[in-house]
């Protein structure tokens, strides 16, 4: 459930849409969301001084009820 609202969050905001990867895996200590965008996207992804990535994992953890997720974003390469 995770993956895909932050997959259609993410491909709105960048200019390569068809490029954005989220797969996710368990730890034992958390739930892993890894984002993959393309390497042109991965400013906007995070923004200036990290807003957008803060407000992305923010939603994130809004939507995960209570569990622990983790958000990381790279670029595809």
């Amino acid at each position: 459930m995770l993956a895909p609202a932050l997959t259609h969050l993410i491909r709105g905001i960048v200019d390569h849409p068809d490029d954005v990867r989220v797969t996710e895996k368990s730890t034992p200590r958390n739930e892993l969301l890894e984002v993959r965008v393309n390497s042109d996207d991965l400013g906007r992804v995070i923004g200036r001084a990290g807003r957008t990535a803060k407000a992305l994992r923010t939603v994130v953890e809004a939507l995960a009820d209570g569990r622990r997720v983790r958000v990381d974003i790279s670029d595809d390469q």
